[in-house]
């Protein structure tokens, strides 16, 4: 008879654990095993060659100890788990996706978690490889590079032929502009075939190697863009100014509710008890008076064994004896620490429940309200501020604790217990025994009846991260516990095992409170105790043959899968097992799930069998009508579905209600899920100290459709999500915090987890640490996962496994994912009890602190509210009215300098050298030039007769040698050298070119530069130094360039002092005089022609406008070889007699200060430097102010200090120099720009008279449609502009049309073009190129003033008239540069500036030092510089794509992170984008990563 006792309990105990088995992949169902395997095959029939091999492995058996469940076991330990069924939907899922190759992100190999060698080897590709073609063409600039797209693509068999939305062809001789619609970002299904192969090209191709994986790679990333991802975007409307982001609307089929409004759901009545005990204080002085031996807590160790077992005497003397202590034995300066109703702070580890319910009732008894809280394990655990924030609002002054916890607290060096960081400053007591003071007879703990005051304080932490505290009154507490001891039927003496924290919810409602009001026996079992032994809590209830059980629904599925032959362990004690979480779908009769929240305690639970209950619901319901908050039942044949249990009917006493989520609480319908509100006396009472969400959570009053209350109770909004199903029994299928309202459409968090851990995760990442949460760019919530990649995947494993998530969200949830991010193991922030602590990684993510390994964004899926691509208006036309000066009723955006006035006596000269001449005899002893040396002192001057004679000296060695007429290289470091060699040409009648000179460090990249000049000029013979001689011969020399064909080289150190015979006289002044070589940001190397006349008229109206004479000293720091920095260093001196202090930029590298104290030295009124002097100054002196100050450097004589710029002024880096030097007596309005280009070097130049410049704010918006708005200072997309300085004397500028070439009216962007004597009269190039160019020198309106001959300066801009007068009495028309037009980038249809998007990028994370962009087959390519560890490298992609999305409503292509100074920065400090471009296309950058979003 024993024997089959034995067996029948074996079996019963393997039939729990089977039905387990089955239930816990919650779907449940009864089911034969052939059934199912009929049911499974039938599901995936249609994929079962593609996914033959993977489903072996999780193929499901009934028996606990069969090998196949062996082999499952190794995978499915999580929470959040769900069934083989969901995993098979999903693997069905992917299989529909055939193989599609992404690229993948590159890496450096340090980056690597573990470096393998095909980490970083491209991989294969599947898609079509480009071809490429090259149009031979004679003119550089017509090189465009053909990209053919091969026809027909290679595409998934299910999707129509595509063709690329609005994409034209382009032949060899199409026109400058990019087409503004060629658009990749929107591509649409067509229904016939392409029928010609649409090419892109580029107008900046300059010889990249186009076999590089990097262009393979985008090749891949613009195929998997290439597929139709949702359907086409509807039409609409876009404002003549606004670009309107999408307004998503409702889908006209989405299913609606429609069935009736619920009535709300009575829990049964409370029963009256006799004997009931009238608080919980007074049935603890009951059971420890009456029954001391009774049995109330046994704590285990973490090997499982009884450390010790409280019983309810020793709970009552010892709770009574801290209460005591805790009002009489803590004084402040003879004042109790505590009176009755303070709050006190309780910090005990898990796994000491004895001290912690001795604490808790202690303070109980003495009146006081505990507030538990997790053990602070270090000064900045996760959410550790929020806790602290708690505590400080509470007012909590004193801690509990006990002395192992006290010791491994962290401490100051004090030896007391360390302020954590945001907490308030506490005392901590420790109430172990020796401690605790023992009370004198007399004294008794007041025993009242349950009251509304506060018993006790539970911390919450909202879906944000905030810490609220829920304030619990006596009389909630104890109807809490009456609820749960009628619901679960509890009866005196029972035994209780639980997992769940004591510290609060439902471990806290059963087994703290219920336990003691019932003076049943709790055996607590700690969290470290089941990550050792999963098993634990199934052998605990063996052994104390336990009634009840607590477990969440991850404990239960631990113990499933350690679980192997358990022959010795019976269960058939357990009456229920109460599952905290309400596990979607548990069997067997004993389980009872229930539903509960901080606010509303319990607020459902599944009775016990004997209670005569109806039998569990279950419920297969769609995905995509929960998503819009609809009840669909499904089938179990599709793919998307999600499978919930009930969780058991309302608890006693409590009425229950299903509201709308959002707006005013109406009552859902009953097939509509909505949040669960709850009116009980058995609920929280309000957040402590927060009384504006109190009202929202605590005192929701749920209205019926006409808008009556339901009832006059209030009710407590819970946050978990459901609806009442049949049977009055309550389903939930989600929580508040773990929704995600994408689109208008919810997603559950835990739902997205579940999928995205049924593809194979066990390869790659550790189950149950990944989290799933929303982050809010451009106007929309945006899915990001973020998973802990175990250390032994590999890179390839690890994007295999993120591309097949990605694919399997998209088809079970119909969702794209945004960021997918791995993270090292173990660096997600925990909390308290496992688990990840999703707003911490939620914050980190966000600040770029999360230090990912593996990132991919998949922007272009799931961002579709961008606003429409803009089509471009015709502007005003030929046809259009003018009458006056008035453009369709606009003033005409002209505006000149003042006149040139009559010549003064020096200006009757033609030609520069006569006036150099006339000065060596009228005042030969003038110093013209002095050179500084690093240290400041004079390294070499030169008066007028010294220069004139030097000069000679060249002209003589030259004269010999040259016809009038050739072209000369000079070659010179910045100083008189090089001024005088110049004159000595002009002497000679030969045409010096200015060259700087390589650098003896990086010959390889600068002496092809040099090379190139020389070439390109067509110099028969260079001028230099022996030094540099030397170096142009050297052997790093021939390593870089050819030096065989290298013209004459002649160094003119020590040239035989000998006068030339006749000096050369030009013919006439149009005569060439120089040539101005320079490289353009677009990286193309443009020579200009200055004429003698030009010479002049340049000299003369920079002297008028700086107001320069002979008895005047200005500073110059800049270089000497090209525009305006060469006319300042070699004519202006010479032309207007004053005296030149130059200052070489490279001695700033060796002493910053050189520059700012020449200026105080020589109290220069006017002074001129570049922007990367000027940074070098904020950078490097930024600190120093106050010891330049002690050396006297003051800085108060400057009238006007400006910035010789060919660009958009850059605002932030004058202010700050402005700012810094403040201090030295710099007046914030001396600091200005100047504006010059290729066409003419000095358009704009502020000089000492006239208005201070002027800065607006325009809508970055309206900038991108070429229009002007002015907004205020600190609106939304407004950007700074500055003026760039006063227009130049003699000097016309107007606004045109890039297009029409028609005027534009005041305040339209459109290209500065200008018309002075100063212009340069053409390009100087190889081929005869002159005609491709010949309209940037001479072009003439297309309507209007037709006569007028004006440059095109290739900048964009505007004119604005401002209410200022200038020195004519004029009013001021103010000139702005906004940037230019090569550098644009067209997407979208838009005109963007690259400056401002990489502005953002570069405020977007500390450690970006530099940013620069470029477009490459219309993806945007942004380029970051890390300032900071790589670890960080990853951290910048998505930060780089959200501000990149909010601010300019751009995708971002491929983010290139790099080291600092890769950017490649020329001598102005301009960035050269397009040779950072050509590098990163050939593989050159070494990048730290690639990433290429999707």
């Amino acid at each position: 008879h024993a024997h089959t006792h034995t067996h029948t309990q074996n079996q019963e105990t393997a039939e729990l654990m089977s039905h387990l088995s089955l239930s816990l992949s919650p779907p449940s169902w009864d089911i034969t095993q052939k059934g199912y395997e009929k049911k499974r095959s039938k599901l995936l029939a249609p994929y079962i060659p593609q996914i033959h091999g993977k489903i072996q492995a999780s193929s499901h058996a009934l028996l606990p100890g069969s090998k196949q469940h062996k082999s499952r076991a190794a995978n499915t330990r999580d929470e959040r788990f769900r069934s083989d069924l969901h995993t098979e939907a999903v693997h069905a899922a992917l299989a529909k996706y055939k193989e599609r190759k992404m690229p993948m992100p590159s890496k450096r190999r340090s980056v690597l978690v573990q470096s393998s060698i095909e980490a970083c080897t491209p991989p294969v590709l599947l898609c079509p490889v480009l071809s490429f073609f090259l149009v031979s063409s004679e003119r550089l600039s017509d090189l465009f590079l053909f990209f053919l797209i091969p026809s027909p693509l290679i595409l998934p068999s299910s999707l129509p032929h595509l063709s690329l939305h609005g994409s034209t062809c382009f032949s060899p001789t199409c026109s400058h502009h990019i087409t503004s619609h060629l658009s990749i970002f929107f591509v649409l299904p067509c229904l016939s075939p392409p029928a010609t192969n649409p090419c892109i090209f580029n107008p900046y191709f300059e010889g990249v190697p186009v076999n590089s994986r990097v262009s393979n790679k985008i090749q891949q990333l613009l195929n998997t863009l290439k597929r139709p991802k949702r359907p086409p975007l509807r039409e609409f409307f876009v404002d003549d100014f606004e670009e309107l982001l999408d307004v998503q609307l409702p889908d006209p089929n989405q299913p609606k509710p429609e069935g009736q409004q619920m009535t709300p759901l009575e829990g049964e009545p409370l029963s009256v008890v006799t004997n009931w005990p009238p608080s919980l204080p007074a049935a603890l002085q009951r059971w420890g008076t009456t029954q001391p031996k009774s049995p109330c807590l046994t704590a285990l160790d973490n090997a499982g064994k009884p450390v010790y077992t409280l019983t309810y005497g020793k709970l009552w003397t010892r709770s009574h004896k801290l209460a005591y202590t805790l009002l009489n034995k803590l004084t402040t300066r003879n004042e109790p620490l505590l009176l009755p109703g303070d709050r006190v702070a309780l910090v005990f580890p898990n796994n000491d429940p004895v001290m912690f319910l001795v604490a808790f009732y202690g303070c109980l008894l003495a009146e006081l309200v505990p507030v538990p809280i997790e053990v602070p394990l270090t000064r900045k655990d996760a959410g550790s501020q929020q806790i602290g924030f708690l505590l400080g609002s509470c007012g909590v002054t004193l801690a509990l604790t006990t002395d192992a916890c006290q010791k491994g607290l962290p401490k100051a060096q004090t030896g007391e217990v360390a302020t954590f960081k945001g907490w308030p400053r506490l005392l901590w007591f420790v109430t172990d025994g020796k401690h605790v003071a023992k009370p004198p007879k007399e004294w008794h703990p007041p025993i009242r009846e349950a009251s509304n005051d506060t018993a006790y304080i539970e911390y919450k932490t909202s879906k944000e991260g905030s810490t609220m505290g829920i304030t619990v009154s006596h009389s909630a507490m104890l109807a809490q516990c009456h609820a749960l001891t009628q619901a679960c039927g509890y009866t005196e003496g029972e035994t209780l095992t639980n997992v769940l924290d004591f510290k609060r919810e439902a471990g806290l409602w059963h087994g703290v409170l219920t336990s003691v009001m019932n003076r049943m026996h709790v055996i607590s079992i700690p969290y470290s105790l089941m990550k050792v032994n999963p098993l634990s809590w199934i052998q605990k209830v063996h052994t104390y043959k336990a009634r009840v059980a607590m477990v969440k629904s991850r404990d239960m599925h631990w113990s499933l899968l350690a679980q192997k032959d358990q022959r010795d362990i019976s269960l058939s004690s357990l009456r229920m097992l109460i599952v905290a979480d309400g596990a979607r779908g548990l069997r067997p009769e004993v389980i009872c799930p229930c539903a509960s929240s901080s606010e509303a305690m319990t607020v459902a639970i599944r009775r016990p069998p004997e209670m005569d209950v109806p039998p569990p619901g279950k419920a297969v319901l769609s995905m995509g009508g929960l998503s819009h908050s609809v009840i669909r039942v499904d089938t179990e044949e599709k793919l998307s579905v999600l499978t919930v249990q009930d969780v058991g009917q309302a608890v006693p006493g409590a009425v229950v209600c299903v509201v709308r989520m959002e707006g005013t609480p109406y009552l859902c319908q009953a097939d509509e899920v909505g949040e669960i509100c709850v009116s009980s006396g058995s609920r929280g009472v309000a957040y402590y100290g927060l009384p504006g969400m109190t009202k929202n959570i605590f005192e929701t009053v749920p209205l019926t459709s006409s808008g009556i209350p339901i009832s006059d109770r209030p009710f407590t909004r819970t946050s978990l999500l459901g609806f009442v199903g049949p049977d009055s029994l309550v389903f939930v299928v989600g929580k508040a915090e773990g929704l995600m309202v994408v689109s208008g459409r919810r997603h559950n968090a835990d739902d997205v987890v579940a999928t995205a851990l049924a593809v194979e995760p066990m390869k790659f990442v550790y189950r149950g640490r990944i989290a799933v949460f929303s982050v809010s760019v451009l106007h929309d919530e945006r899915i990001v996962v973020v998973a802990e990649q175990r250390p032994d995947a590999s890179e390839e494993d690890s994007f295999q496994w993120m591309s097949r998530v990605l694919q399997a969200i998209d088809s079970i949830h119909q969702i794209g994912v945004y960021c997918l991010a791995l993270v090292p193991a173990n660096t997600l922030p925990k909390a308290p009890l496992g688990g990840i602590h999703i707003s911490e990684t939620k914050q980190r993510f966000l600040e770029g602190a999360l230090h990912p390994c593996n990132v991919l964004m998949c922007p272009h899926t799931c961002v579709t509210n961008l606003p429409k691509p803009r089509q471009k208006q015709p502007e005003v036309g030929p046809a259009s009215m003018i009458v006056g000066n008035l453009v369709a009723g606009k003033r005409i955006a002209q505006a000149c300098g003042r006149d040139v006035g009559p010549l003064e006596d020096n200006e009757q000269f033609l030609y520069i050298q006569e006036v150099l001449q006339w000065r060596a005899q009228a005042t030969p002893d003038h110093p013209l030039f002095l050179v500084l040396n690093a240290k400041g002192a004079v390294a070499s001057t030169a008066s007028c007769l010294q220069l004139h004679k030097r000069a000679e000296r060249v002209a003589a060695a030259l004269m010999g040698r040259l016809n009038t007429g050739d072209h000369v290289a000079l070659v010179y470091p910045p100083g008189i050298d090089l001024i005088a060699t110049f004159y000595g040409c002009l002497y000679a009648g030969c045409v010096p070119v200015t060259v700087r000179p390589p650098h003896p460090q990086n010959l390889a990249t600068t002496l092809p530069t040099v090379k190139m000049i020389v070439e390109v000029s067509k110099s028969v013979c260079i001028l230099t130094t022996q030094a540099i001689m030397k170096l142009l011969k050297s052997k790093e020399a021939i390593a870089a360039v050819d030096i065989k064909s290298w013209p004459a080289v002649m160094d003119t150190d020590d040239l035989p002092r000998k006068k030339g015979s006749q000096m050369y006289k030009p013919p006439t002044p149009e005569m060439l005089a120089y040539l101005d070589f320079s490289v353009s940001t677009t990286g193309i190397l443009a020579g200009v022609k200055m004429s003698h006349a030009a010479t002049s008229a340049l000299c003369r109206s920079i002297k008028l406008q700086c107001e320069l004479y002979p008895s005047r000293q200005i500073a110059i720091c800049l270089d000497p070889y090209c525009g305006l920095g060469f006319a300042l260093w070699c004519l202006c001196s010479v032309y207007s007699g004053h005296q030149s202090i130059l200052v070489p930029p490279l001695e700033m590298e060796t002493n910053a200060s050189v520059w700012l104290a020449a200026v105080s030295q020589y109290k220069v009124r006017v002074t001129f430097c570049s922007y990367s002097v000027m940074e070098m100054c904020t950078k490097g002196l930024g600190s120093q102010t106050e010891a330049l100050r002690l050396r006297n450097v003051n800085l108060s004589c400057v009238r006007t200090c400006m910035v010789v710029a060919e660009e958009r002024p850059r605002i932030a880096l004058t202010q700050s120099f402005s700012k810094i030097f403040k201090d030295l007596g710099l007046s914030p309005r001396a600091v200005s720009t100047t504006f010059g280009c290729r066409v003419n070097v000095a358009i704009c130049l502020q000089g000492t008279a006239g208005p201070d410049p002027t800065t607006v704010y325009v809508d970055m918006r309206a900038l991108r449609h070429d229009r002007v708005r002015l907004v205020e200072k600190g609106s939304p997309h407004s950007l700074p502009l500055m003026e760039s300085g006063k227009i130049l004397p003699g000097v016309k500028v107007i606004i045109a049309n890039t297009e029409t070439k028609g005027p534009l009216g005041d305040a339209h962007l459109g290209e500065i073009w200008v018309s002075s004597p100063h212009n340069a009269t053409g390009y100087y190039t190889v081929y005869g190129e002159e005609a491709l160019h010949a309209d940037h020198f001479n072009t003439k309106l297309s309507f209007g003033d037709t006569q007028t001959v004006w440059a095109r300066t290739g900048y964009l801009g505007f004119l604005r008239r401002t209410e200022l007068t200038d020195a004519s009495g004029e009013r001021h028309d103010a000139l702005y540069v906004v940037g230019s037009v090569d550098e644009t980038l067209e997407l979208r249809g838009m005109r963007y500036h690259p400056i401002d998007i990489e502005t953002s990028v570069i405020r977007s994370h500390k450690s970006i030092g530099e940013c620069a962009v470029f477009t490459w087959t219309n993806l945007l390519v942004v380029v970051v510089e890390l300032d900071g560890s790589e670890q960080e490298a990853l951290d910048l992609v998505p930060l780089v794509t959200n501000v990149v999305l909010e601010e300019h409503y751009l995708i971002v292509g491929v983010v290139v992170v790099v080291d600092p100074g890769v950017i490649p920065i020329n001598s102005r400090g301009e960035k050269q984008r397009m040779h950072l471009r050509d590098g990163f296309l050939a593989d050159q950058l070494d990048p730290i990563y690639v990433a290429y979003n999707m």
